[in-house]
């Protein structure tokens, strides 16, 4: 849980520092989306189905550098998380992941193997995107109000340092609580 905390901060702390971002607002974000849980994310990562704990997960506008942030947590009863941080969130519409040195829009998703017996030997693998300069995903915020952030997602990303494995995450929706920092 230590490495997963310190991973969530430097996703704060890169979101604070960084000044630009694109987005599309043209199709306002895309479809809401369908059976997601309120308060929880859910995805296939490779094919295998994952759900967040609604008290695990949250959406938070940041005021950052005189622009807005969106930074999402979300993690599941494993450990398991999804972190993504759109740096000048402007509301509903798409934000692409990757895609050049301009786009600093970040996903990742973090396994936790915890062995029980023996805590000091637990492990934690970081898949993260974008990985080299093109776009590898979206995500799309198809609605905003005062207490929720509502919209889809789908990326690649490859675990750079550890074994270079690529995961596909797909069928990727949120439906989570906002909060304004």
């Amino acid at each position: 849980m230590r490495h997963l905390k310190q991973f969530m901060l430097l996703i704060m702390t890169i979101t604070s520092v960084t000044f630009t971002s694109c987005s599309s607002d043209d199709d306002g974000g895309g479809e809401t989306p369908q059976n997601v849980p309120s308060g929880v994310l859910v995805a296939k990562v490779n094919g295998t189905s994952y759900q967040s704990m609604e008290i695990s997960s949250s959406a938070t506008i940041a005021n950052a550098g005189g622009q807005q942030n969106l930074v999402i947590i979300a993690t599941n009863s494993d450990g398991n998380a999804f972190a993504f941080t759109i740096v000048g969130y402007t509301g509903t519409g798409t934000y692409p992941i990757g895609g050049g040195a301009n786009i600093f829009n970040s996903a990742s998703y973090t396994e936790v193997d915890v062995d029980i017996n023996n805590p000091q030997n637990t492990t934690q693998e970081i898949w993260q995107a974008p990985y080299d300069d093109t776009m590898v995903g979206e995500l799309r915020v198809s609605e905003e109000t005062d207490t929720k952030v509502k919209g889809t997602f789908d990326f690649t990303c490859k675990n750079v340092n550890g074994d270079n494995s690529v995961k596909t995450i797909t069928d990727g929706s949120f439906d989570l609580n906002k909060q304004e920092n």
